[in-house]
């Protein structure tokens, strides 16, 4: 079973991923912020990290994936951004950052699968 690490701050959000993952029987973790998610990683080890860019906590979604893929102990992690920011430039950063996919808000519950098994 691949775990999956929730990082969006909009409590919405996350339901609505962790309800479509779990149907396809995923193990999920969420995370309201990066500062917590970067504090949880090392317990999970996940295989896909789905990071919102824009958050709380005075750390975004690039710092975050930034520093998971500075870890080696994260190596096989995969990062896909979620935002509402769907320039080509924040592409461009969420891809320097280290990130396998980026998928622009809103999206569709299969449009998440498919991005989900394309990266992991």
């Amino acid at each position: 079973m691949k775990k999956i690490l929730i990082v969006e701050d909009q409590q919405d959000i996350r339901e609505l991923i962790r309800m479509t993952l779990e149907i396809e029987d995923y193990e999920v973790h969420e995370a309201p912020q990066g500062d917590i998610a970067l504090q949880m990683i090392g317990r999970i080890n996940p295989d896909v990290m789905l990071l919102d860019v824009m958050m709380p906590g005075g750390i975004d979604g690039f710092e975050v994936c930034r520093r998971v893929k500075a870890d080696a102990r994260f190596k096989r992690t995969k990062v896909v951004m979620l935002s509402a920011r769907g320039s080509s430039a924040d592409r461009d950063t969420g891809k320097r950052a280290g990130a396998a996919d980026y998928l622009v808000k809103p999206f569709s519950p299969r449009q998440l699968l498919q991005v989900i098994d394309r990266v992991s």
